[in-house]
Parts: structure tokens; sequence; C-alpha cells
């Protein structure tokens, strides 16, 4: 009995070191894969701080797509001319990632946004401060889809600040009907 124990735990050492070393070549090349995804998501993080977007062409497939809450928006030109409406804001949104997670078809960024809303961009007027966790897809190296994540909480928070402006303009044009029969 003695006399296999050695060389059947000699084997499986052998077996799980030539594991390991497989192992280690596979997630070099993988390595690689992540990295470039990070770097193209980087790319799209930097364009909408800085109001540029020229290095969206070559991290950002022609065909991409935005998964909101509107429905898909397509198309590369559409988040150009997203980064363009930022830039034209008044107020420049901060933008701070958390964190961030990457594998070879996938990048999640845990984002924090902070600033002063001019209401213009779908969210209610006045300061914010809010996460999410922004997830793109990517094929070759370039974003394919992207889909936004909310925290509930400050969604909830935004969705009574909205119901509190549509109840404002909702009286507002109660007063104005009321002022336009009283002139009758």
């Amino acid at each position: 009995m003695r006399k296999l124990t050695f060389p059947a735990l000699a084997a499986y050492c052998f077996l799980l070191t030539s594991c390991n070393n497989s192992a280690t070549v596979a997630s070099a090349s993988d390595n690689s894969k992540v990295q470039r995804n990070l770097d193209a998501q980087h790319t799209v993080v930097r364009a909408l701080e800085s109001g540029n977007p020229a290095g969206i062409d070559s991290v950002v497939a022609e065909d991409f797509v935005d998964h909101t809450d509107h429905g898909d928006v397509k198309g590369r030109d559409s988040l150009k001319a997203m980064v363009k409406m930022m830039a034209d804001n008044k107020n420049k949104m901060k933008m701070e990632t958390k964190n961030e997670v990457a594998d070879e078809n996938f990048v999640y960024s845990w984002m924090h946004f902070s600033g002063n809303s001019d209401g213009s961009m779908g969210m209610p007027p006045g300061p914010y401060d809010m996460s999410s966790i922004e997830v793109s897809r990517l094929n070759d190296g370039k974003i394919v889809e992207h889909w936004t994540f909310m925290d509930m909480q400050e969604m909830g928070k935004m969705m009574q600040q909205m119901q509190g402006m549509n109840q404002m303009q909702g009286m507002k044009d109660m007063n104005i009907d009321s002022s336009k029969k009283k002139n009758k």
C-alpha cells in the first residue's frame, strides 16, 4: 500500500501543478481582452466628463444600442449627441467610478454622479447626488450595448420630485384656465 501512495500523491501534485500553469496562460490572454474592454469604458467616461466625443468612434460600435427607460436608442451618433448635450448643460456633472469589474464580454461600473440639473436631462431641476451601475457589453473591444441600473431609493426620490413638479405645473395650468374663464 505504501508503495502506491507516494507515486499516486506525486501524480496528483503534478496534475494540480499542470492545471494551474494552463490556467495562468489562459488568464494572461483573457487579461488583455479585459483591459481593452476597461479602456473602452474609460474612453466613454472621459468623453462624458470632458464633453469631447473624439474617442468614441474607436471604442463604440456603429450599431451601438443604449437601452434606456424611454426605449432603445440606436447608433453611435446618439451617444455623441448625449456627450454634446451634457457639455452644453451649464452645470457640469461630476462623475466618479467607485468600482468596476470586467470580463471578456462585459464591463460593470459602479458610478457616482453629482451636480446641479437645469431640468433638461430628464431629471428635476436642482442639485442631485446619485449612484448607478453602468453595464456595457463589448464585442471585439467595442461597446455594442449599454444599460443603466439606478439605486431604487434614489430613483424614488427623483420620482417624488418629478411628481411635485408635475403637480405644480398642473396648478399653474389650472390658474391659467381659471383666469381665461374670468376674462370671458
